[in-house]
C-alpha cells in the first residue's frame, strides 16, 4: 500500500454533511439576548447572507456544494491521506497512524474549505465587502484568498498578540488585497473603548469578533464572516472527513480513534462528523478533541448560554465557554485561544461522545518537532496539539495495534517565530488558573 492515498478530482464529495440532525437530543437554539427567545434568521440577515443562514438552520443531512465552490476546491482538493509510518517507527508502536493533510491548501490550512463557500454565498447575494476576525491568521489568510477569488473587499481584525507574533500572515493577507489592523483597533467604537481601559491588552478573538461585527453592522455593503464555531462553518469543513472515509476504505483501514486540535472546533468536527453516524450505529470509534491547557474551554469551561464576543453583539449560544470576557495568555497555541466551543462539538462533549483532553504547549512543540523529523512536514503550533494527542494514544500501549486518524490542520512554515522561541528556551507551560476561570464564569 502506498504511504499516500490520493483521490481523483472526480472522487471529491459533491455534498457537505450536516451533523445537526444526527446529534443525540439535538442542539439548543441560539437566543435573542433582548428577549431570551429563540432567534430566527431575520435579525442575523443584517450581517449574514440568507444562503448561509439557511445552512445554519438546516436539518438536511446533505447539502449540495455549488459548482463554483467545487471549482475553487479543485486547486488543492482532494487533499491527501498519509500514513505516518516513520512516526510509528520512532514511537516503537504497533498502532497505525494516519493523517489528513489539510496543509496543502494555498494558505496552508483547512480554513479555505469554509472561506471559499462563504465568499461565494456573499458574492451571490450582492455583498461587496466582508469583515472578519482572525487569531493566528489562518482564517484571515483564507478569507483574503477567497474574497480575492470572488472579487470582494476584505477587512481583517487580527488579535494583537498574533499580529505582533506572525508578521508573514499579514503579508499573505496583503498579497490577496485585504486590509488588516491589530485588534483592539481604533477603527471601531468597541476597539477604542477597550484600548482606553486596557491599552496593553494582547487582544482576544472575542474582542476581534466584536470589532468585525460592528464593522459589518454599520455598513450597507458589508457582511461578517466567521471562521469556526457556527453550524455552517462546521458543515463546510465536513469535506475533510468525507474524503478521509473514502481514503481509509482504499487503505483497507477503519479508525479506532479520531483526533483533532480544538479552538473553535471546525477542523476537528470536519474530520470526525462524517464518522458520527457509524458511532451511533454501534461501531466502536472514539473521538478525542485536544485543547491547550492555557485555554481549557471543554475541560474547565461551563456548558451554558453565552455571547460569542466581548461586546455582547452576538446571539446567546449554548456552548462550552470560559466566559465572553476571557482574555487568554499570549502563548503560541495561536488559533486555539477562543473562549467558546462550537455548539455541535459542545453538544457531543456533553453527550460523552467526544473526549476532551488538555495538553501543554511544550509537549506539543516536542511532538511537532518529532513529526517534522520523521514525516518531513513542520506543523503549525495548533496542529502540534493534534499530533501530541496522536502520540499519547499510540504510546498508551505500544503493543495495541489500534488505528489512529488525526487532522493535520495546517503546516507551520509561516509560524517559525514560534519555533524560534521554542528553540531559544523562551516558551514555557501555562495552566490557566482555575480561580481566574471561576471568576470569569461566575462573576
Amino acid at each position: 500500500m502506498s504511504k499516500k492515498i490520493v483521490l481523483r478530482d472526480d472522487e471529491m464529495p459533491t455534498s457537505w454533511y450536516n451533523v445537526v440532525p444526527d446529534i443525540p437530543n439535538g442542539l439548543q437554539p441560539p437566543l435573542d439576548p433582548e428577549t431570551n427567545e429563540p432567534m430566527g434568521p431575520e435579525k442575523l440577515s443584517v450581517i449574514f447572507p440568507m444562503g448561509l443562514l439557511e445552512q445554519e438552520m438546516s436539518a438536511e443531512r446533505f447539502i449540495k456544494i455549488p459548482d463554483e465552490v467545487l471549482e475553487v476546491y479543485k486547486i488543492w482538493r482532494p487533499s491527501p491521506l498519509v500514513r505516518a509510518s516513520n512516526l510509528e517507527k520512532a514511537l516503537g508502536t504497533k498502532a497505525k497512524i494516519f493523517f489528513k493533510n489539510e496543509g496543502v491548501s494555498p494558505v496552508g490550512s483547512h480554513k479555505p474549505n469554509s472561506a471559499v463557500a462563504q465568499a461565494y454565498y456573499n458574492k451571490r447575494e450582492g455583498v461587496k465587502r466582508l469583515a472578519t476576525e482572525t487569531g493566528a491568521g489562518q482564517w484571515g489568510s483564507a478569507l483574503s484568498m477567497a474574497t480575492n477569488r470572488f472579487g470582494l473587499e476584505c477587512k481583517v481584525y487580527m488579535v494583537r498578540v498574533s499580529y505582533d507574533q506572525k508578521p508573514y500572515r499579514k503579508s499573505i493577507m496583503q498579497a490577496f488585497g485585504a486590509g488588516i489592523v491589530a485588534s483592539p483597533s481604533s477603527d471601531t467604537n468597541t476597539g477604542r473603548a477597550i484600548l482606553e481601559s486596557h491599552p496593553d491588552t494582547p487582544g482576544s478573538l472575542g474582542i476581534a469578533i466584536s470589532e468585525a461585527i460592528e464593522d459589518a453592522a454599520t455598513r450597507d455593503d458589508t457582511n461578517y464572516a466567521l471562521g469556526s464555531v457556527l453550524n455552517h462553518v462546521i458543515l463546510h469543513q465536513s469535506i475533510i472527513g468525507l474524503e478521509a472515509k473514502k481514503q481509509m476504505e482504499i487503505a483497507g483501514e477503519y479508525p479506532d480513534v479520531i483526533i483533532g486540535c480544538c479552538g473553535g472546533g471546525s477542523n476537528f468536527a470536519g474530520l470526525m462528523n462524517p464518522y458520527l453516524p457509524d458511532h451511533l450505529e454501534g461501531r466502536k470509534i472514539r473521538f478525542v478533541g485536544v485543547e491547550p491547557a492555557s485555554c481549557p474551554t471543554m475541560t474547565a469551561g461551563k456548558l451554558a448560554y453565552d455571547f460569542g464576543d466581548v461586546a455582547k453583539t452576538t446571539p446567546l449560544i449554548y456552548m462550552y465557554t470560559l466566559g465572553h470576557d476571557f482574555i487568554p495568555p499570549g502563548i503560541h497555541a495561536g488559533g486555539l485561544r477562543y473562549h467558546g466551543m462550537a455548539p455541535t462539538v459542545s453538544a457531543l462533549v456533553g453527550e460523552k461522545i467526544i473526549e476532551p483532553v488538555r495538553v501543554h504547549q511544550m509537549e506539543c512543540f516536542e511532538a511537532g518537532i518529532l513529526f517534522a523529523k520523521t514525516e518531513g512536514i513542520i506543523p503549525a503550533p495548533e496542529t502540534c496539539h493534534a499530533i501530541r494527542g496522536a502520540v499519547i494514544e499510540a504510546t498508551k500501549d505500544l503493543n495495541d495495534p489500534k488505528t489512529i486518524l488525526f487532522n493535520f490542520s495546517g503546516h507551520g512554515l509561516i509560524d517559525m517565530g514560534s519555533y524560534d522561541k521554542y528553540f531559544s528556551g523562551e516558551l514555557h507551560n501555562y495552566d490557566y488558573p482555575e480561580e481566574q476561570i471561576a471568576e470569569v464564569l461566575y462573576h
